[in-house]
């Protein structure tokens, strides 16, 4: 959802598994918690299921995603796969609002129910899911929290823990001075593009956030120097990391 991807995708557009494994060896001293599979819709990939085995092997995966390929045999395969090792499957969907009208005006249509049925669904077979409320329309953060949980329980959803972050206009201003104070994504992560390593998923492709052509050659100091990284300073937290 951060990177901007072709609507007509072919393979070129996918980082191929072999650059992923070839990540996952240069990061071989690295304490990872968790890998993080994004992009556009990640299970788009061909390469998908090899991609979330070879990742499994390391550590827990979160599959960011929009849930249009969770239905209910794609979620029990993803069940046999979690099941074949020791580390955890978890999943990290998003609206911007608890109305459907108001979320889809934003989003798209049927987004919305795109994600409650995805959550419907993960939580028959108890996975544990994130679900981002991206406060758009700058409401009380209690009354989201609050209507959200409705949302859940009307639909016998388990297993979800909401996150509401701010929303802040990109084109505003630079990021405030005391950004670097703060517990933001770019102090625990990278993201890896065809295009090198970058310091957040906002920052994906541009090159004010890229830290290193590769992991083998990486900067884990980043300077919060764009707009985007107001977001990030607004929140006071990390938005995209689950935990």
């Amino acid at each position: 959802c951060y990177i901007e991807f072709p609507y007509k995708k072919e393979v070129k557009d996918f980082l191929s598994i072999d650059i992923i494994n070839q990540a996952l060896i240069d990061t071989k001293n690295e304490n990872l918690f968790c890998i993080y599979l994004t992009g556009a819709e990640p299970m788009t990939h061909p390469d998908f299921n090899s991609i979330l085995r070879l990742c499994l092997k390391r550590c827990n995966v979160c599959i960011c995603t929009n849930g249009s390929f969770l239905n209910e045999k794609k979620v029990r395969f993803l069940n046999k796969v979690e099941g074949e090792g020791t580390n955890q499957i978890f999943f990290k969907l998003s609206i911007v609002h608890y109305d459907e009208i108001l979320s889809d005006k934003v989003k798209y249509r049927g987004n919305f129910r795109q994600n409650i049925s995805a959550l419907k669904t993960l939580s028959r077979y108890n996975f544990t899911s994130v679900l981002s409320v991206q406060n758009f329309y700058n409401l009380d953060k209690q009354l989201i929290f609050d209507n959200i949980k409705s949302l859940l329980n009307e639909n016998n959803i388990h297993g979800v823990d909401i996150q509401i972050t701010a929303s802040y206009p990109a084109n505003e201003s630079e990021s405030p001075s005391n950004s670097q104070t703060i517990n933001t994504d770019c102090m625990h992560g990278r993201i890896l593009s065809a295009n090198g390593v970058y310091a957040c998923p906002f920052l994906a492709n541009d090159y004010r956030g890229r830290v290193g052509s590769s992991f083998q050659n990486y900067s884990k100091n980043v300077s919060a120097e764009t707009n985007f990284c107001s977001t990030c300073a607004l929140n006071g937290e990390q938005i995209f990391a689950i935990g």
